[in-house]
């Protein structure tokens, strides 16, 4: 029986402005998942290295975003085995679940022989984001699947389209060594929101999309504001405003929380300026007595790839 090797890598949702419906794939960090496909029926976590989670079926995202795979394919004497290699630190606002239910889709749809397309295997992905975070969004393991800058148009039918990903945008992302819980940062979000910021919200989310696409660093950086979640959220992430201040004084063209915190990101316009910004974040975080982790990626286009091992 066929086995391979999967890696998965990180993203950032939300990109400041475009809360639940914009998303982006990075290169590192990434999680690896090694998935034989068996004739025994059942979903067997066997090994999870990197990372305390169950291996209780009805816990982990990996067998609730296989199992709704499974139901779909509806055929008997097919079975996983399944060894998880997270590199990504659960709760740490870089798509560490959309990570692992993206990757396990992905993975064994391979190995069934492609019977789905990617907007089906992100549904089946998005079962195990409702675990994670009580909702089952899709703006990580949407850019995940597909690669690069992904947006939501709609959840319900689910419309996802791939944006323009410039080559020279950088990130630099740090993740302090702290937990926030997607599901804790959701609930002390406002649920309802002054016309005025809507309206400045929506500018800024078009803005930043003909960015993008007209290559114009300036409108990109102008757009890279959020007035509504961001004000809310930045009190859980230590130095957040320091972080934000020192890293545009020096160049960045924005950034903000990724995701649901307590990941912090920066895009830049090419790599020494992001490797400038890394460093900027770096001495801010040397100062406080928080362990901390920190990266700088170019965009990932591809998404999750995948290899045999036999």
């Amino acid at each position: 029986m066929k086995i391979i090797k999967v890696i998965a890598p990180a993203t950032i949702a939300n990109i400041v402005c475009g809360f639940d419906v914009l998303g982006l794939a990075v290169n590192i960090p990434n999680d690896e998942i090694i998935i034989k496909i068996t004739n025994i029926p059942g979903i067997k976590i066997k090994k999870i290295f990197g990372a305390k989670l169950s291996k209780n079926k009805k816990k982990n995202v990996i067998s609730i975003a296989l199992q709704a795979l499974l139901n779909k394919y509806k055929k008997a004497n097919i079975g996983f085995d399944i060894e998880i290699y997270k590199k990504i630190k659960p709760g740490s606002g870089i798509g560490s679940s959309a990570a692992s239910a993206a990757g396990i889709v992905v993975g064994a749809n391979y190995l069934l022989g492609n019977p789905f397309n990617k907007i089906e295997l992100i549904k089946f992905a998005m079962e195990g984001e409702r675990l994670a975070g009580g909702v089952p969004h899709a703006d990580n393991v949407a850019p995940a699947i597909i690669g690069g800058i992904t947006l939501i148009r709609s959840y319900k039918p689910l419309d996802i389209i791939s944006l323009r990903s410039p080559d020279n945008i950088w990130i630099s992302i740090l993740h302090p060594e702290i937990e926030i819980k997607t599901s804790d940062a959701r609930k002390i979000l406002k649920h309802k929101i002054l016309m005025n910021e809507a309206i400045k919200q929506w500018g800024n989310l078009g803005a930043l999309i003909a960015g993008l696409y007209k290559e114009d660093y300036s409108i990109i950086s102008r757009s890279l504001e959020d007035v509504i979640i961001e004000p809310i959220r930045a009190i859980l992430i230590p130095a957040f405003n320091e972080l934000k201040i020192n890293c545009k004084s020096i160049g960045a063209l924005g950034g903000g929380i990724s995701g649901s915190g307590p990941s912090v990101f920066m895009l830049s316009n090419g790599k020494k300026k992001a490797e400038l910004v890394t460093n900027v974040m770096k001495k801010i975080y040397s100062k406080l007595e928080l362990k901390y982790k920190i990266y700088t990626s170019s965009i990932n286009k591809t998404g999750i790839v995948y290899y045999e091992l036999i």
